[in-house]
C-alpha cells in the first residue's frame, strides 16, 4: 500500500479541509466591532513627551483622554448607520459599523495640569510635559 503524503485525499478539496475553516473563523470575527489597539509613536524629548496616535474616520467628540495613576487612557468609539432608500422609502442598503479602540501609556514624572492635546486630520497629538526635577542640593555632613 503506498503512502500518500497528503493527509486529506477528497477531489472536492485541493488542499487540508480544516483550511476552510480556519477562513470561515477570520471571516466570523472580522464582522465583530473592532477592538483593535490604536497605532501611535511615542517620543521622549528633554522635557516632555509626545505622543501621535492615528485614529483615521474618528470625530474630535468621540475621543477620551484621560490622565489616571501615572498611565493615559485614549479611547475612542464611534458608529455610522448608512442606508439607501429608493423615493418610496424602501431601504434597498443599509450597513452598520461600530468602532471602539482603547489604549493605555504607562508615564512616571508628569505635570497632569500641563497635559495638552489636538486632533487634526485623524492624528491625535498628545504633550505630556515633565514635572521639574527637583534640585536636591549636596551638604556635607559632620561626622561626630
Amino acid at each position: 500500500m503506498a503512502f500518500n503524503k497528503r493527509p486529506y485525499n477528497n477531489p472536492f478539496f485541493e488542499g487540508d479541509p480544516t483550511e476552510l475553516f480556519r477562513d470561515f473563523g477570520r471571516q466570523f470575527f472580522e464582522h465583530f466591532p473592532e477592538t483593535t489597539s490604536i497605532k501611535s509613536d511615542v517620543r521622549e524629548l528633554d522635557n516632555v513627551f509626545i505622543i501621535e496616535a492615528e485614529l483615521p474616520g474618528f470625530k474630535k467628540e468621540n475621543i477620551s483622554l484621560q490622565f489616571e495613576n501615572n498611565a493615559l487612557t485614549i479611547e475612542a468609539k464611534q458608529s455610522n448607520d448608512d442606508k439607501e432608500q429608493d423615493e418610496d422609502g424602501r431601504i434597498l442598503h443599509q450597513e452598520r459599523t461600530y468602532s471602539d479602540v482603547k489604549r493605555q501609556y504607562p508615564f512616571e514624572n508628569i505635570d497632569e495640569t500641563a497635559i495638552k492635546a489636538s486632533f487634526e486630520d485623524g492624528v491625535l497629538n498628545v504633550t505630556l510635559p515633565k514635572k521639574a526635577q527637583e534640585e536636591h542640593s549636596a551638604s556635607n555632613i559632620q561626622i561626630d
